[in-house]
């Protein structure tokens, strides 16, 4: 399993008393286990700022301001989670070195989980963990428009903060 964890930020405010790196694998290995991922795995996380993922997000998204998390997920799902059609594609979503399933990627914006943190009353940990499952799902082809499909990543997110014991 690779989780690279890069920073575009040098100001990670409170999150620097606490042992986010260790943070972010946990709930990105829980999440891999909830949605039966049969690979080993690679993903790329960034810690950035708001200047930097705004830019991103109208490059990418076409929405000139600034968002909390970012997801760049490499696999193509009919269905999320569901990892049949990848025995026949090894050479397109796979590592050639490491023969890791290449997840995609998460960017994260330091400014704005210190921000929600504080406007939703809970610790910076818990923000963090929050994005990292949100974005998490993401990856595995999950998405939020329609009202079920919220519902449906909402519960998952829930799971997997509850497997680790992080709760509001």
């Amino acid at each position: 399993m690779t989780i690279n964890i890069d920073y575009e930020t040098e100001n990670l405010g409170p999150l620097e008393e606490i042992d986010y790196e260790e943070l972010i694998k946990n709930v990105i290995l829980e999440a891999i286990d909830s949605e039966n991922c049969p690979y080993k795995a690679e993903i790329n996380v960034v810690l950035t700022n708001n200047a930097s993922i705004k830019k991103i997000n109208q490059e990418y998204r076409k929405i000139d301001s600034a968002t909390d998390v970012l997801s760049f997920p490499m696999v193509d799902y009919t269905t999320p989670s569901d990892f049949s059609h990848l025995k026949k594609a090894s050479f397109e979503y796979f590592h050639p070195e490491t023969g890791e399933l290449i997840l995609g990627d998460i960017l994260i914006s330091v400014d704005k989980v210190l921000e929600q943190a504080e406007n939703f009353g809970h610790s910076v940990s818990r923000e963090l963990a929050f994005l990292v499952a949100h974005s998490m799902l993401h990856l595995f082809g999950y998405d939020h428009v329609e009202p079920t499909e919220r519902e449906l990543m909402e519960e998952k997110q829930r799971k997997i903060l509850d497997q680790l014991r992080i709760y509001r």
